[in-house]
């Protein structure tokens, strides 16, 4: 049966914690995604990050990452500044716009985050990284070879 193997269990919890994410960020009336917010949270916390890592943090393929920074820069929430010396590349940073944006995002993501663990223990949650964690490196390991 489908619900008694583990990656539908993990992809459901996934997926009802987006769509949760997702309604409160709607309902407090902030015109992002949470992929944007991703995207906008990961350029804030890594100087000069490329797309290709951005890809990476936010585990989407780079069209997907291209199309959210094309949007952000659309709506103000980030600029792009050439490099010097270096005219293929630019260098994203989140304006005042996109710093309001994620300031505005905070206490709703925590607040999801304390809905989403309610009743569950640090123990368990410790134990849950540690089993994910060995899932993630189990996967990485066969799909590099």
């Amino acid at each position: 049966m489908l619900r008694n193997v583990i990656f539908y269990s993990i992809d459901k919890a996934i997926r009802q914690y987006r769509k949760l994410a997702q309604a409160n960020i709607d309902r407090a009336g902030i015109a992002i995604t949470v992929d944007q917010w991703l995207v906008l949270q990961v350029i804030r916390e890594k100087d000069d990050v490329t797309q290709m890592e951005i890809a990476e943090q936010v585990f989407k393929d780079q069209a997907s990452v291209a199309r959210i920074i094309r949007l952000l820069l659309n709506h103000g929430l980030l600029t792009s500044e050439a490099l010097p010396g270096d005219g293929r590349r630019s260098r994203l940073r989140v304006t005042a716009a996109g710093e309001k944006t994620l300031a505005a995002v905070e206490p709703i993501v925590l607040n999801n985050r304390q809905i989403a663990l309610k009743g569950i223990s640090e123990d368990d949650l410790t134990l849950l990284r540690h089993v994910l964690d060995r899932i993630s490196a189990n996967c990485s390991t066969l799909s590099s070879h």
